[in-house]
């Protein structure tokens, strides 16, 4: 009973955390939104500041919030019970319009820079945006070409595993780092008069938008980085089991995964070896995505 109460809470606490990075994110949508139509030009397609609202307010909404969404897909504790196909499908497509997104949102700054005769890539948050932008559409391409087409054996799905995990969340952070580099770069160009330095009421929605941006990519990294919150291992985890591996093995890695059979006390004395041997098997198809 201890034990169920504890699960309940635990998922209480997922849910809390849930709601909040999504109101965090949303509101984040929100106030670039009232930025660009309060404060700037609103939007419009013609050359015009109001083409270049599009890149801030499509960053966020689709390269960040998305994107965010996204990377924690597979911890929705509801979908476990999906197909993993299908999340894998799902964690795609979101993946898939957040970088259509951001291709839009750079084509809106060519464009409107050409229009108006400004120099393009010359700033460090263009460097690092537009790399971030050729690594997320590789990364894409290789999660699609190794996770969801069927070609790729599994143990070479075990060893991609953790540097695919890796890249996105790096990748993740990096847009938010170049999106504060963005946002702070257009405030000191736009605000002339009164200056930034003066802190207009526009300066503060702004700077208040950027914290908003690093609370949500900590949220969404925290989320993604907790091993008590991953997708279990699918249920013909026993039948899949590679000769040569004892039950044994298994067991701890249910004992990692499932808290309903098992506590941290029992995480602490599982076997290094079974867990190590486990979790190349376990890494590999049965949670061949997160």
């Amino acid at each position: 009973a201890a034990h169920g109460a504890r699960k309940m809470e635990d998922y209480g606490r997922f849910l809390a955390l849930l709601g909040s990075t999504l109101l965090v994110g949303f509101v984040s949508v929100v106030l670039s939104l009232v930025w660009v139509f309060h404060y700037r030009e609103g939007l419009s397609w013609d050359g015009s500041p109001a083409e270049f609202n599009w890149h801030p307010v499509l960053v966020i909404t689709g390269f960040v919030f998305i994107q965010g969404i996204a990377i924690i897909v597979y911890r929705l504790p509801w979908t476990w019970k999906c197909s993993k196909l299908l999340m894998k499908f799902i964690h795609a497509g979101l993946n898939t319009i957040a970088m259509i997104l951001a291709i839009v949102s750079m084509v809106a700054v060519f464009d409107f820079h050409n229009a108006k005769n400004i120099p393009n890539m010359y700033s460090l948050h263009s460097w690092i945006g537009l790399t971030a932008v050729i690594f997320y559409s590789l990364q894409l391409f290789l999660g699609f070409a190794v996770f969801l087409l069927p070609f790729v054996p599994v143990h070479l799905r075990a060893v991609l595993m953790p540097i695919h995990v890796y890249s996105g969340l790096t990748i993740f952070a990096t847009v938010i780092a170049t999106a504060l580099m963005g946002i702070t770069e257009k405030l000191i160009f736009a605000l002339k008069n009164p200056a930034y330095s003066a802190s207009p009421p526009e300066a503060t929605l702004v700077n208040c938008l950027g914290l908003l941006l690093v609370i949500f990519g900590s949220l969404i990294l925290w989320m993604a980085s907790r091993p008590h919150w991953k997708r279990p291992p699918a249920e013909n985890a026993k039948i899949l089991r590679p000769i040569g591996m004892t039950p044994e093995g298994t067991e701890v890695e249910s004992t990692m995964t499932n808290s309903s059979n098992a506590d941290k006390s029992d995480l602490r004395i599982s076997t290094e070896a079974a867990r190590k041997q486990n979790i190349k098997f376990d890494e590999a198809g049965q949670r061949s995505t997160m």
